[in-house]
């Protein structure tokens, strides 16, 4: 007899409701920009208690841009934090975490075979194919494209990613949909758009995505709009 689906759980973080100052204020979870370690510690802590997760049971990634995937069954313990870019995992319980403040922190589910994962998105991940990785990774562990749930969350759109022309010429080429024009008119890059269109070609039907530009809310962190700035985060689990 098949086991019943679990249930998935999906959460993307805004800028407020930490313990960070300016010009991380206040719910910065990255711990790699230059904040306090122990706000960022005490940050991370009451996120999880919000989700109603243990801490110790959020997994972290040393994200680097590029397009590895780790495939973990607990927390990192006294092991180094592995520089990937997708997380996926099949115990339930265990959360994934993606941190971002701009690029595109995409959330993947099959609810029925247990697999979840969590992948951080920028300009070099979506080309290099970091979001189909994961996918290949999940299918592998016994999900199904036409199960899987993905959720993208807060990320720069294509009206405000602006990019050389040859840059967007070049990634076009990989990924018609990322090309895109900014709001006044120049060369952009949508990697949201991007995303998606690599998740329908492998598949996924079951998308969703944040209608917010990180750029543009004032609620949310931007490495575009302010350089020295906190991080956002994405976090899937499965019951």
């Amino acid at each position: 007899m098949a086991a019943a689906p679990r249930r998935t759980h999906f959460a993307f973080t805004d800028r407020w409701g930490g313990v960070s100052t300016a010009p991380y204020a206040e719910l910065n979870l990255g711990g790699a920009v230059g904040d306090d370690p122990d706000a960022v510690r005490a940050n991370r802590a009451g996120t999880a208690a919000r989700f109603g997760l243990d801490p110790a049971r959020v997994v972290w990634m040393n994200q680097v841009h590029g397009c590895d995937v780790a495939v973990v069954d607990g927390p990192w313990g006294d092991r180094p934090v592995p520089e990937v870019d997708a997380l996926v995992t099949t115990c339930p319980g265990l959360a994934l975490a993606v941190l971002v403040a701009d690029c595109t922190p995409v959330l993947l589910a099959d609810p029925v075979a247990s697999v979840a994962a969590a992948v951080h998105a920028g300009r070099a991940g979506m080309v290099a194919g970091v979001v189909p990785a994961a996918v290949h990774a999940m299918v592998e562990r016994g999900a199904d494209p036409a199960r899987i749930q993905a959720r993208t969350g807060p990320a720069i759109c294509g009206r405000c990613y602006e990019v050389p022309e040859a840059m967007r010429a070049e990634i076009a080429a990989v990924e018609p949909a990322a090309g895109a024009v900014t709001s006044w008119g120049t060369p952009a890059i949508d990697v949201t758009a991007g995303v998606h269109a690599q998740l329908e070609r492998l598949g996924v039907r079951d998308r969703q995505q944040s209608a917010v530009c990180t750029r543009e809310s004032d609620d949310h962190f931007s490495y575009r709009r302010d350089r020295t700035t906190g991080r956002l985060a994405g976090y899937v689990w499965l019951d």
